[in-house]
């Protein structure tokens, strides 16, 4: 079986998480400044077989598209073109850098550590991640 990837995309940093090969486990893997994000993909495909990739989708309280959503859409259409393979999935990600913050206050993750925004990028990748996992 080949990996998935989840993916928590932002304007400066975007977090990344992984499946393990059997898909059963989700975790953070890393967290990329966007401008450097399909350099890493490629870095990162020539060494592991992924599956698809899971996207986050940006939405309001009320389901409307956040700003950062057209950004989004951009990286995807790059995507597609590049990896035309690699189905994208996309999975509602409201609440999951709230949800990041909580695990690693549960998680035992020291308070200076906490204010890593690229840690929490990277949890919350792996939180979309579990969620589509788990459906």
């Amino acid at each position: 079986m080949a990996k998935l990837l989840g993916i928590d995309y932002g304007k400066k940093r975007t977090g990344i998480a992984e499946t393990d090969d059997l898909q059963i486990v989700a975790s953070g893997l890393t967290t990329v400044e966007t401008s450097k994000l399909f350099d890493f993909l490629a870095d990162y495909m020539t060494h592991n077989t992924v599956e698809k990739i899971i996207v986050g989708e940006s939405l309001d309280l009320k389901g409307q598209p956040n700003a950062i959503e057209q950004d989004i859409q951009k990286f995807i259409k790059q995507f597609q073109k590049k990896y035309p393979r690699i189905p994208v999935i996309r999975e509602d990600e409201r609440y999951t850098s709230k949800m990041a913050f909580e695990s690693m206050i549960k998680g035992g993750i020291k308070k200076k550590k906490r204010r890593n925004k690229a840690l929490i990028d990277q949890v919350s990748a792996a939180l979309i991640l579990q969620s589509y996992l788990y459906k």
